[in-house]
């Protein structure tokens, strides 16, 4: 009989579900009630990971949502409602995700600080609310009642444990999905979320909800093991100490979130023990808290870290590294319907006009060149194409629809894609994790596998946080082009790269079209690369259009030299 190996997440559920057997059968009652305690912070802390440590907001009211998923819990007990704790608890955490959609929408325009200030003012509302309204039951010391089979405390530490174990496995299969994704990329760069067609209002709403959902099931868990709840149970300051431990364990990773619960619960017990004053443990969490922030590195973040090093190390060789390719051969060439079609684009800030009157068309399967010298506006040209300027006047036209007023992510999802100058590849992810989120599709190990040749990215498997500058930027590309666009454009794609690998790529992008059915839009101070890889060229200076045209025509005109050098000497 062949015998079955478990590994992986199957490995780990494993010791998990055996962990919590052990100490169900071997821990005295007390220290097992406080770790039902621990685990009913771990609960709350994975929902707060989610905001916190995935999408990268702050989120100071997560004892709120305990609060009213307690509160569900204690009026359907007093209620003597159908269907018993367990089914309560559910009620509990759906209770909360209108809360925590309501809590998400000043994060759609607020950031950082600003954020905080305004779910701390929240939690502090609901803490004077709650206050002054009691929970059901309290007054009359009325005992939230446990089914048969989790009526001890061993079994309810179980239970609690079960819970911990579920949410685990979801925000980790959760993870592998799109939303999951983009959080990961929000966190590192909205504006490059929504370049890859995902709709970042509807990512930040979404890490709340679930986040209210954990925070609510947490309460109504809490509200089970002690019986009865007060105001007490949930003060604004826990909210604080919540997010301090958060950051410092990393508790976006089920290893953190339980950590930070041991450590909550435990170390205010040890403290205890020691006659020293319990409120040294916030002192020392908020000491761990800085230490995090100065490295950048929670406790999980820089274990998992030291594992990816030795992994790296114990493989042999060095996989991942870039490769030269045999020059493509392909001669840039000029397609004939145009795709996109810009007309009278105009961006104004206040006295200052940044486009005049841009008229421009990209044919179909061709890679066209946008240059000018700095300040020329070829940035805010990009910019107002693909939607991320407010106010910009004219028309922009893909494939015969009007894109012109729509968001970014929905003009991406069209087909209009685009990279950036700077490095906005979220390091939290694997190469075939971004390629996938960037893709905004399904796609397949064969072609992972062959844009991974095509523009020589290396290991699959690798993480961004391992790869050079240049790599990021070819792995920007290699997603973009992944989502199949009808219009791709490349911001300084060579900026990181050697001399060598810029003209490697310009061979790449000139098998782009053939390849891709794409049509590139480079905008590239390379000017060489810019010869190479377009079969035309169109300048801009101060903001309109001086020249456009073959490559080696356009750069000789005297206008154009004007605008690089101040002078009439031709660009040769």
């Amino acid at each position: 009989m062949r015998r079955v190996e478990m590994t992986g997440p199957a490995a780990q559920l494993a010791g998990a579900l055996a962990a919590i057997a052990v100490l169900a059968a071997l821990v005295p009652q007390y220290w097992l009630f406080l770790g039902t305690t621990a685990l009913v912070t771990a609960i709350s802390l994975s929902g707060l990971g989610i905001v916190t440590g995935r999408a990268g907001m702050i989120s100071l009211c997560q004892m709120s949502f305990m609060a009213l998923g307690a509160w569900v819990v204690c009026e359907l007990n007093v209620l003597a409602a159908p269907g018993g704790l367990v089914l309560w608890i559910l009620l509990g955490g759906v209770a909360a995700v209108p809360l925590g959609v309501l809590l998400g929408l000043p994060a759609l325009r607020l950031r950082g600080v600003h954020l905080a200030v305004v779910t701390l003012g929240f939690s502090a509302a609901a803490d004077v609310i709650i206050a002054a309204a009691g929970f059901p039951g309290a007054t009359t010391f009325q005992q939230v009642l446990r089914p048969a089979f989790i009526a001890t405390d061993t079994a309810y530490f179980v239970f609690a444990a079960l819970l911990f174990v579920a949410g685990a496995v979801a925000v980790r299969l959760l993870g592998r999905t799109r939303y999951g994704t983009a959080w990961r990329a929000l966190r590192f760069s909205e504006r490059a979320t929504a370049a890859a067609a995902m709709s970042v209002p509807r990512a930040k709403l979404a890490a709340f909800a679930l986040s209210a959902f954990f925070g609510g099931i947490a309460g109504g868990v809490l509200a089970g093991q002690i019986g009865v709840v007060t105001a007490q149970n949930f003060d604004t300051v826990d909210s604080l100490i919540l997010l301090v431990v958060a950051v410092m364990a990393g508790s976006e990773y089920a290893g953190g979130a339980i950590a930070g619960g041991v450590l909550m619960v435990f170390v205010p017990e040890i403290l205890r023990g020691l006659g020293v004053p319990q409120d040294w443990g916030s002192l020392l969490f908020a000491v761990g808290a800085v230490q995090t922030l100065s490295t950048g590195l929670s406790m999980s973040e820089d274990l998992v870290r030291r594992f990816r090093r030795r992994r790296a190390a114990a493989v042999s060789g060095e996989p991942g590294e870039r490769t030269s390719h045999r020059a493509s051969g392909v001669t840039p060439e000029r397609g004939e319907r145009p795709v996109l079609v810009v007309e009278g684009l105009s961006v104004s800030y206040g006295r200052v006009t940044a486009l005049s009157g841009v008229d421009l068309v990209v044919p179909e399967r061709t890679v066209m060149g946008l240059i000018g010298p700095n300040g020329a506006g070829k940035s805010t040209f990009t910019d107002a194409v693909t939607g991320f300027v407010r106010g910009a006047t004219g028309s922009v036209t893909l494939d015969g629809r009007r894109l012109d007023g729509l968001p970014v992510h929905r003009r991406a999802a069209a087909g209009l894609r685009r990279t950036f100058q700077q490095d906005r590849v979220p390091p939290g992810l694997t190469v075939a994790g971004f390629l996938r989120f960037s893709a905004h599709r399904r796609v397949s190990a064969a072609e992972l596998d062959e844009m991974a040749g095509f523009l020589n990215l290396g290991a699959l498997n690798r993480h961004v946080s391992e790869l050079d500058v240049g790599s990021r930027r070819l792995l920007e590309v290699a997603g973009a082009l992944l989502s199949r666009p009808k219009v791709i454009i490349l911001d300084e794609p060579a900026a990181g790269l050697a001399h060598a690998e810029s003209m490697e790529l310009a061979e790449r992008l000139t098998e782009v079209p053939g390849r891709f059915g794409a049509s590139v839009l480079l905008i590239e101070h390379d000017l060489e690369m810019v010869r190479r890889a377009c079969a035309e060229v169109v300048v801009l200076d101060f903001g309109e259009v001086i020249a456009a045209g073959p490559p080696a025509t356009t750069l000789a005109r005297p206008e154009v030299a004007r605008a690089y050098l101040g002078d009439e000497v031709a660009l040769a």
